[in-house]
């Protein structure tokens, strides 16, 4: 390289440079986490709307499917996640998501466009609803994967874990949001009731605010369109992931990110590192053997299978149960919770590591998790060990498997295979937390001689005890500790493990 040219590049990194693009990485999650919540301020209206339909019947159960059928976008979308990744890149595969989010948010908002009649519900405005519903939810899939893998690949090794767990804080703030956002839209408008008058069949109570039904719901999902529109155009402006472009062959451009983050001598050697650690080309998932890719699997389906989807979705449900004050006000506190500590995973991520965080907060979770047990076979207990033990159960979450998972996901896997190997886990994530949230409510409400209703509180709070348990002796014995390490450091400890495990 010329002196001329190498003048060009910064002599000095730049972390507002960093912590913009970052930040611009970030409102992806943000967005992951309003589109999966949008649908708890919006769903009553939905149901109330579509209970007017007089070419089908709209049952619970398929007020059911169409409240989680986002879900299933969300399965299908990180499956993909690592074909677009690993083809069009990590910046266009965000540009993609926004994308997605911004129709599905219209579409939501206007399902009749083009071919129903605005304010008729029928089975066919169901189905393009539905649709919609998917579309936004292969973004958030989309995003869930990509988000956390592009704030990996462009951060310092000794800021990574800081970066990508600012990642979980936006989905948290970004639920938040939408709560208050719908708080808004909703003003002086009350939610209807519904109610059912025979077996099986539900009609919505004379009397109802008729704005909620036709219009409020609407606006809920609407108001999506313009962060999705923000993000999406902000996204374009962002570079792409220096790791892709070296894999790509493009290592000027790969060396001007870098030297725009961390200063052209440290760009230099980062990118030799990339280059180095990157000789095999192979496309091949077992490449590094089958233990990384297991590792990645179980981190995600423990991330879901400790329940915390359950608690966060029923969380006014549970709190009603304990009868002890009012349930949203506790769901709230929670929320506050969640928040604060959060944001003690942020600040000592990379002081105290991976491992210790995902210990110790297994063993939080656990002692929650047993704390709500307790209460449903011991009488006599007051209600608030319940609600203590719930709240230390969501705030171990919170500063352990919610942001550290990603972090780990995020930088675990070798450089060659990131892209396939993430989208594979955090589908896994995205299998286990519909298993989880579709199979809560059967256990809680499960019976057994004098215990009644206290046994499926007990057994599933025991369960998910149990499994933070597991998930605290799997991270010990098998997770490896990246705390300080590269992304090239990585790929050379799974190749060397390879070769000692053949």
């Amino acid at each position: 390289m010329g002196a001329a040219a190498a003048a060009a590049y910064p002599t000095k990194g730049s972390k507002p440079y960093l912590f913009s693009i970052v930040l611009v990485a970030v409102l992806g999650g943000l967005l992951f986490g309003y589109d999966t919540a949008v649908i708890s301020g919006a769903e009553k209206g939905l149901q109330a709307f579509f209970l007017g339909a007089k070419d089908f019947v709209y049952t619970p159960t398929i007020h059911g499917i169409t409240s989680s059928s986002a879900l299933i976008g969300c399965i299908i979308g990180s499956a993909l996640s690592g074909l677009l990744a690993g083809s069009i890149g990590r910046k266009r595969s965000l540009i993609v998501a926004g994308v997605l989010f911004f129709v599905s948010a219209l579409g939501s908002y206007y399902p009749e466009f083009l071919f129903f009649n605005e304010g008729e519900p029928n089975l066919g405005l169901l189905w393009a609803f539905n649709v919609y519903r998917v579309i936004g939810g292969m973004g958030v899939g989309l995003a869930s994967a990509v988000c956390p893998m592009y704030i990996a690949e462009v951060a310092p090794s000794n800021m990574r874990g800081t970066l990508v767990s600012w990642n979980q804080f936006a989905i948290i703030f970004g639920q938040l949001v939408v709560y208050f956002v719908n708080f808004l839209i909703l003003g002086d408008h009350l939610q209807p009731i519904v109610k059912e008058i025979s077996e099986g069949v539900y009609r919505v109570v004379e009397g109802n605010d008729p704005w909620t039904i036709a219009t409020g719901w609407r606006y809920m999902f609407g108001s999506e369109a313009f962060v999705a529109g923000v993000f999406t155009i902000l996204v374009c402006f962002v570079p792409m992931s220096p790791r892709f472009l070296a894999l790509k062959g493009k290592d000027e451009r790969a060396l001007r990110v870098l030297a725009r983050i961390n200063g052209i001598d440290k760009a230099r050697e980062i990118l030799k590192e990339i280059k180095t650690a990157d000789t095999v080309k192979s496309d091949r998932l077992m490449s590094f053997g089958f233990l990384v890719i297991f590792i990645g699997i179980m981190l995600s389906v423990f991330q879901q299978a400790v329940g915390i989807n359950a608690v966060l979705y029923y969380a006014p449900r549970i709190f009603e149960s304990m009868n002890m004050g009012d349930p949203m006000v506790q769901t709230v506190i929670m929320g506050i919770v969640n928040i604060a500590f959060t944001l003690v995973a942020i600040f000592t991520v990379e002081k105290w590591g991976r491992k210790p965080l995902l210990i110790s907060g297994s063993i939080g979770m656990a002692i929650g998790a047993f704390g709500v047990m307790l209460p449903n076979i011991v009488s006599g207990l007051p209600p608030i060990v319940s609600v203590v033990s719930i709240m230390v159960y969501s705030a171990s979450f919170m500063f352990s498997w919610g942001p550290i998972c990603w972090v780990l996901i995020s930088e675990i896997f070798p450089n060659t295979i990131r892209s396939a190997a993430v989208a594979i886990a955090v589908a896994f994530q995205w299998i286990f937390n519909f298993i989880v949230s579709s199979s809560f409510v059967p256990m809680y409400d499960m019976k057994l001689g004098s215990m009644g209703e206290s046994f499926g509180h007990a057994f599933v709070y025991g369960l998910y005890g149990v499994i933070c348990v597991v998930a605290a002796w799997f991270v010990y014995k098998l997770v490896p500790e990246t705390k300080g390490k590269t992304l090239e450091d990585m790929t050379a400890y799974w190749r060397n493990r390879g070769k000692k495990s053949n």
